[in-house]
This record gives structure tokens, sequence and C-alpha cells, in this order.
């Protein structure tokens, strides 16, 4: 009996708030029946939002999804702070409500480049050891700043002791961590009561899938199609089914003549099957991850 051929795509998932994303990654595995589930950035327990999942052999593909920017819409609670920056922590510190010219005056500072200290409460890891592992230890853990990128700060809305803010930033932003400073900065103290992410790169919480049936999610797959690295703002390369095969055995890249601009090409064949992801460096093209010509998707 032949091997049945293993599914392969993305899904756009609504996580609820009170779930972790590894318990939403869980259902979409039970739904396959797969455990080739991979995620393109978590959402803490408390978050809600857009959840990107990549199944089967999609789960590949991850680093080039992983590194997009994003957008969110958080509530800031002003005047408390807890020790993991969001409403599950231990209160730690308290301060005056900042006046709303106050938050005005501190957004500027966190526009742009910017260095910023991750939340100890995070999974980042200190020697092998996560960093929100040893705090529940005991112990003193100290997170070094890390670059990270705001291209928009927005205060939508500001009813004491609620700060309603909208963030596009860059991958690698603790959205917890810009609510603390943004309160430090207002000469208060604060902490993140909810966070709804709204979009990642050009995939859009209005697109995700509401419920998590099995039957849903099966329904809702995504081919990894061209649509998906426009969304990616990765440029799209059609080539010939000879090159396409060379491709799919490894052989060298040489043939590979484009016009196109970037350093990073998403390869199609002329019937629009994927191939592949190719990278420049030092002007000269490599493979990114080549997609198996023996079981198309």
């Amino acid at each position: 009996m032949a091997k049945p051929i293993e599914r392969a795509g993305l899904l756009l998932l609504n996580k609820p708030p009170g779930l972790t994303s590894f318990t939403s990654l869980n259902r979409v595995k039970h739904a396959f029946s797969t455990s080739k589930v991979g995620h393109t950035g978590t959402l803490d327990k408390f978050a809600q939002g857009l959840l990107v999942a990549l199944l089967g052999r999609a789960v590949k593909l991850t680093p080039w999804f992983s590194s997009c920017d994003k957008w969110y819409e958080g509530i800031i609670r002003l005047g408390l702070e807890t020790d993991t920056l969001d409403p599950e922590g231990t209160p730690i510190a308290e301060a005056e409500l900042p006046s709303r010219e106050q938050l005005e005056a501190a957004l500027p500072a966190f526009r742009g480049n910017i260095l910023q200290e991750p939340p100890v409460y995070s999974a980042l890891h200190i020697d092998g050891k996560r960093a929100s592992a040893l705090a529940r230890d005991g112990k003193t853990v100290s997170m070094q700043k890390r670059p990270v990128s705001i291209y928009a700060l927005e205060l939508l809305e500001y009813e004491p002791p609620l700060a309603h803010i909208r963030v596009h930033c860059s991958s690698g932003t603790y959205i917890r961590s810009l609510a603390r400073d943004i309160a430090l900065a207002a000469a208060s103290r604060g902490h993140l009561v909810s966070l709804t992410r709204t979009a990642i790169a050009d995939f859009c919480l209005s697109d995700a899938l509401a419920d998590d049936l099995p039957t849903s999610l099966q329904a809702a797959l995504r081919p990894i199609d061209t649509q998906v690295f426009a969304a990616l703002k990765i440029p799209v390369l059609t080539v010939s089914n000879e090159i396409a095969h060379n491709m799919s055995q490894g052989k060298s890249l040489e043939r590979i003549n484009t016009n196109i601009n970037g350093d990073t090409l998403a390869v199609f064949r002329q019937d629009n099957s994927f191939v592949g992801i190719i990278e420049k460096t030092n002007n000269t093209w490599r493979y990114g991850y080549v997609w198996s010509d023996k079981s198309p998707l």
C-alpha cells in the first residue's frame, strides 16, 4: 500500500487568551495526525491574536517567517508593575499615574532603533537555562539589552489607569518590556494587561481561523504558493522545469540569472509549484531551502 503524501502548508490561527501557543499547536498536530508542526513566534498565555503555524515540510521555512515584523495592540495598566510584566505576575512596584501629556512625551524615545531589556520571565536562555526558570528558582537574573526596531508607536486611548497602544515592531521585540519602559519614562510604573497580535508581515488576524475544530483546521490549510511569499515580501523567480529539477538535485546555481532585486528569492516552476529558496552571499547564489521534487505540494 502506497504511503500517503504528507500534507504541508501554513495555518493562520486566532489564539484566544488563556491558552498557550503550544496547546494551539498540539491541536493542529492532532487534527493532522502529525508531529511536524512549528510556530513562527509564540504568544504569551495571557495574549491573543495571530499565530502562524507551519505544517509538514513547511516547518523548514520557519526562519523566513520568524524574522518578520509584527503589529500589536496592547493595554498598559499604569501605576503598578508586576514581576512578569503581565496580569499573571506579582506586584512589585507602585507609582503615581501619569498624565496623558506625560505619556505622549515619553513615546518618541521608543520609536526607531532602540536597545531593549527583555523580561526576566521569558523563554530566553542564560547559560543553557530559561531565564524564567532561573527567576522562579529565586536566582538573580541579569538580562542583556538587545537591539530592536519600533517602526510605529501610537497612544490610541488613555483612560487612567489604562493606556491603549498600537505597535509596529521588528521580530524579537517584547511588548511587555515596552510597557514597562514607557511607564518608567512617564515617571510611573506599569505592566501589560492585554495584548493582541494583529499582523505578522502581511498576514492579518482578520484572515485567521476562529475555531480549532479538526475539520476547520484541515480545510484552512494554505499551500506554500506565490501569495505566501508576497506576504513575506520575498520576490518570486520563475524557472524552467530543467533548472527546477537541477535544484531538486542540489546542483550548482551558476545558471541562475535574474534581474530581480533582493538577496532572497522564492523559486517556482512555470506551473507555479514551489521549488525552494535561494539566497545571495558575496554576489553568489546559494541554497536556502529546497522543496523536495519527490512529493509535490
